[in-house]
Order: structure tokens, then C-alpha cells, then sequence
């Protein structure tokens, strides 16, 4: 028989569901059934024994597309990717054993950043589980600290349950990685298959609404507010509460600043907006979260690269208040004067509405004295610098990239100084347009967060600013990108150097540079020419423009184009806060 109906998702997704009853279906035929029911539209994974059953199942099947990936850390990358660009769970399928092992960096770049992902990994038989069988690996034991929840499905008949709970729990709350490891032989056995309606569970409630007495005290605290600060970080994004903050900084007049997780959550182009805080942010965004009287944290969690020292942030006395959908996120570095337990949107289209019921009003003179503090601050220009002479900048590629695609484009990045320029340098106006890896520091992401985002929006232009030393932990993927025809744009930021560690290396070492030289690059050009795309090499500030046009024009907008440009290696990430220091105590030029 069969069954139709609608379940609600949050961020706004709806599913149309199919209820099938089947007799003798086996556990492989369950898992590919319950991955068209949650309307997944695409599975990076690579295959191996434990899971050869499952993707037989795959072939049969027309529901969802398979993305065949080089490495299996790729293939969680790119679901990661496909999840933040679209706000809907990506999924991904290894093998056991090394497969597992392989996808282990990607659920904990995906856990630090709290990305709704479903990884279903295979396990060898049942019986053999615990016998060292061959590629067998403790998966619940080795992803337990790096997932939001596992199961071990030990049962056939659990197994649909099983995979509902899990794109329930990666979705609701703070989002998280959930993994699924289903042994062989659960594979083959059989069961009647029915795709649970709903889900419902004691232990795992999350809140939603925020409390009404603590919203309306801190709305009477960004009222009677001097120097009020808005901090805003990734959960804006993750939350879908982007125009809720925007119309909430402009009904009270505030200025407010982005966390890296959370750029495109506020539009940087706004007059308004700080640009982003923390170790590298700008020098007004910085003063301004020490100095200030009140502090509206919107799904930011103060970690050690926002506010530098715990101890220096406190040393200006302020009022608090942080909004979290995560109760475990509240009070965890600073104290909270006015904690919010709920979801971002909800809570800050309650607080819009008592503001607008509101009769009192910000102190104008007390915003405006505020304001010209913060313009002081700004007429810095701490992200000046000269493009000049015969050597490229850094900077200057990922502002002509900005202005080539008008802002538009998603852009992923690899982790060091070349994430630090574009997070500084790409003026994001819109939510889901930036990403990268945040809280874990994943090298190796770019590529495969470029080949996630690119299939999600098959028309939409996607750059992966990169360097020379990242773009070689998963360059293997530009044999996928070959396979499935994916035009992503490859900006190589090269500086010769891992750019980041020689940065600290001058700054804390005395200039040792130990190991950070890349002395044996291979050609770029000819290397992604191999891979069967278009290769450039850029030496010339003057052909940047050029080359980037180039790269985005309908010539080569089917194809995927590795531009390798060669810059400054000297050049340095600014301001910066050393580790342990606090956010007035910021590096703004070379020492």
C-alpha cells in the first residue's frame, strides 16, 4: 500500500513524503527508500564491501544522484558544502574501516561548524564486529566526539526508524553531523519497510521559542543602551534569521559585526556593519565589541579567535545578552547577563515585535557620540594597502574577483592567509555565499566545498580561493570535477609559502622557518590541463582583471578554469591579535 503526506522541516523546507509498505524489503533497498523520502537530491560517497550492497541499490534507482568522489574526506566536504549553501542535510556514503577513517576529518569540520549532515557508513558483518574482521574500525567509538549523535543499527527492522531519526536530529536544534553505521549483513536481511511519518523523542526536545521574560529584559537593555554592539555569528546563517537581524540593526540603529561564520548573515556593504571582529578583523569592529555597554550576541559563541583573552574582554565592564539555540554554548567563555535559549529567528522576530510595541526609544545623542567614536575608529582604514609595482597583492586579486562577479558568487575557501583575505576582502551581501572551515581549520576543503555548492546551484558562479599549499590535500577531486562537468573557478593565492604558519613563524619564531617552504610545486597550468581543464599562470597585477573576466565569461563557463597567481610572499594577514592578547591589542602593520 502506499501512503502520501507532508512533514515540515526547519529553515523552511517542506518534504512531500511517500509512505511505501513492502514486504521482504532489504536493508539496502530501506537505506536507498528513506534517502528518496527525505528528498535528497544528491550522495557523495565512494564505495567499498561493506556498503557494495547499498549501491546496487543506488544503480536501480532514479530518485537521487550519486557523486562519485576521489577520497572519501571529499565526499563529507561536499555534502557539508551542499548543506550550508542550501540549508537542507547534505549526505554522504563510505565504506568501513579506511573509509571511515578517511571521513572522519570531514564530520569533525562539519561538527565544529555545526552543518546538518547524515553520513551512512558500512560495517562489517555482526557477527564479526569486535573480532578485528577485516576494514573493520569502531566507528560509534572513533566519531563519538566529533557528531552530534550515532547509531550502530543492529537490527533490520530498526533501520528506517534509525535513518529518520537521523535527519531529524542533524536538522533541529544546533544542527550536527549524524552518523549511521550499518553492518553487511543488516544489508541483506529483510523486513516489511514503512517510512516513519514523524519522529518523536523523550531524551531529544530541542527549544524553539525563546523565554518571554528574558526577551523583554533585553530589549530593555539594548533601549537603555550607550554603546550597544550587535554580534553577529554563524547561527544567523545556519538559522535563516539574516533579514530578521537586518531589519533589527536598522530599526535600533546599531552597529553590528560579523564572526567568519557568520559573513553574509548582514550585508558588509552596509554602513552599518563593523566588518568582521576577532583575530583578524578590523580595527573599528574590534574596538568596538571592547568598548561597548551592551552586547546582543545572535548565535556567536565568543570562542578564543572572536575575543582574544577572556580575562582582557572582561576587564571592560558591559551587559550581555547571547541568543543560542544551544543551551551548552550560553555563559561556556563569558558571563551572560541576559542568556536566550531558542531558535535565532524566532527569538529575534519576538524581540522586533516588543520593540515596535516599544514606546521608549535608543538615546539619540548617546547613539550619535557613539557613532563618531566608531567613524574615528574606522577612518583607520585598517584593510588599507598599495597595489603597486611588479608584484602582485593578494588582497588586490580578491577585490577584482569581488568586482568581476559583482558580488554574487558563492566562494569557498581552504584554511590560512589566503581564507583571511577573502573573508576580508569579498564583500558578502547575502547569507550562504561564504564558505569555508571555521572552527575546525580543515585544509583541503576548498576544492570539494566548490564541487558541494556548484552542483547545488548548477547556474550560479562559484570561486574556491585557495593556496598552493591547501589546494594539494584534495586536488585529486579535479578528477570528479572532470567526471560530472563542474565549471568551479580555482583562484590559487601563491605565495611559495604555507603562508599562515610563515606569518606566525616571522611574527613569534624569530624567523625560523621550519618546514613552511613549498620547494617542490608542481606546474598548476599542466597539472589541471592533466585533469583534462583549463589552466593559467598569473605573474602581472596588471593581467588580474583580465584573467578573472576571462575565467567568468561565457567562453568558459562550462569549464572548470585553475588560475595560479603568484603573489607577494612577504606579504602579511592585517590587523592581527596575538594569541593570548586581548582585542584592543591588535598587530595593524608590520612590526
Amino acid at each position: 500500500m502506499t501512503e502520501t503526506g507532508q512533514t515540515d522541516y526547519p529553515h523552511g523546507f517542506t518534504n512531500e513524503l511517500i509512505y511505501y509498505q513492502f514486504m521482504e524489503a532489504t536493508g539496502a533497498e530501506i537505506v536507498v527508500r528513506c534517502l528518496a523520502e527525505e528528498g535528497v537530491e544528491f550522495v557523495f560517497g565512494y564505495p567499498g564491501g561493506a556498503v557494495l550492497t547499498i549501491y546496487d541499490e543506488i544503480f536501480k534507482q532514479d530518485k537521487f544522484k550519486h557523486v562519485l568522489v576521489r577520497h572519501e574526506q571529499a565526499a563529507v566536504h561536499a555534502a557539508d558544502a551542499y548543506a550550508r549553501s542550501t540549508g537542507r542535510v547534505g549526505v554522504a556514503l563510505v565504506t568501513s574501516g579506511p573509509g571511515v577513517t578517511n571521513a572522519v576529518t570531514g564530520i569533525a569540520t562539519a561538527y565544529m561548524d555545526s552543518v546538518p549532515i547524515v553520513v551512512v557508513t558500512g560495517q562489517v558483518p555482526t557477527p564479526a564486529i569486535g573480532m578485528d574482521a577485516f576494514q573493520e574500525v569502531d566507528t560509534v567509538g572513533i566519531t563519538r566526539p566529533c557528531v552530534k549523535h550515532n547509531f550502530l543499527v543492529k537490527d533490520v527492522k530498526d533501520l528506517a526508524a534509525t535513518m529518520k531519526k537521523a535527519f531529524f536530529i542533524a536538522s533541529t536544534g544546533r544542527p550536527g553531523p549524524v552518523v549511521v553505521d550499518v553492518p553487511k549483513d543488516i544489508t541483506f536481511q529483510t523486513t516489511d519497510f514503512a517510512y516513519p511519518a514523524s519522529i518523536e523523542m523523550r531524551s531529544y526536545n530541542p527549544v524553539v521559542k525563546g523565554h518571554s521574560g528574558q526577551m523583554k529584559r533585553a530589549v530593555q537593555m539594548l533601549l537603555e543602551a550607550k554603546r550597544p554592539m550587535i554580534y553577529a555569528g554563524g547561527g544567523v546563517v545556519l538559522g535563516n534569521a539574516s533579514e530578521q537581524l537586518i531589519e533589527l540593526t536598522r530599526l535600533l540603529g546599531f552597529p553590528v559585526t560579523n564572526t567568519l561564520m557568520g559573513l553574509g548573515g548582514h550585508p558588509a556593504t552596509d554602513k552599518q556593519n563593523l566588518g568582521m571582529l576577532g583575530m583578524h578583523g578590523t580595527y573599528e569592529a574590534n574596538m568596538a565589541m571592547q568598548y561597548c555597554d551592551v552586547v546582543l550576541a545572535v548565535g556567536a559563541r565568543f570562542d578564543d579567535r572572536v575575543i582574544g583573552n577572556p580575562e582582557h574582554y572582561a576587564s571592560e565592564p558591559r551587559n550581555i545578552i547571547q541568543i543560542d539555540v544551544d543551551p551548552s554554548s550560553i555563559s561556556k567563555r563569558v558571563r551572560v547577563d541576559v542568556p536566550i535559549v531558542g531558535d535565532v529567528k524566532s527569538v529575534l522576530t519576538d524581540m522586533l515585535a516588543l520593540l515596535k510595541q516599544a514606546k521608549e526609544k535608543p538615546d539619540a545623542v548617546a547613539q550619535n557620540a557613539w557613532w563618531t567614536q566608531i567613524e574615528l575608529w574606522r577612518a583607520k582604514n585598517c584593510l588599507k594597502y598599495t597595489q603597486q609595482g611588479s608584484i602582485i597583492k593578494p588582497q588586490y586579486v580578491v577585490e577584482k574577483l569581488w568586482e568581476v562577479t559583482k558580488g554574487e558568487a558563492f566562494v569557498t575557501s581552504d584554511v590560512g592567509q589566503h581564507q583571511m583575505w577573502a573573508a576580508q576582502y569579498y564583500k558578502f551581501d547575502k547569507p550562504r555565499r561564504w564558505i569555508n572551515s571555521g572552527g575546525l581549520g580543515t585544509m583541503g576543503v576548498g576544492l570539494p566545498y566548490a564541487m558541494g555548492v556548484q552542483l547545488a546551484h548548477p547556474d550560479a558562479q562559484v570561486a574556491c580561493i585557495t593556496g598552493e599549499a591547501s589546494i594539494q590535500m584534495c586536488i585529486q577531486e579535479l578528477s570528479t570535477c572532470k567526471q560530472y562537468g563542474i565549471p568551479i573557478k580555482v583562484v590559487t593565492l601563491n605565495n611559495r609559502y604555507m603562508g599562515m604558519v610563515r606569518q606566525w613563524q616571522q611574527f613569534f619564531y624569530e624567523g625560523r622557518y621550519a618546514e613552511s617552504y613549498m620547494e617542490s610545486l608542481p606546474d598548476f597550468v599542466k597539472l589541471a590541463e592533466a585533469y583534462g581543464h583549463v589552466g593559467m599562470q598569473i605573474d602581472k597585477p596588471e593581467d588580474v582583471e583580465g584573467a578573472l573576466k576571462e575565467a567568468f565569461s561565457p567562453a568558459l563557463k562550462d569549464r572548470l578554469v585553475f588560475m595560479d597567481f603568484l603573489t607577494d610572499q612577504t606579504e602579511n594577514v592585517f590587523p592581527m591579535v596575538e594569541g593570548g592578547k586581548g582585542l584592543s591589542q591588535m598587530i595593524l602593520e608590520e612590526p
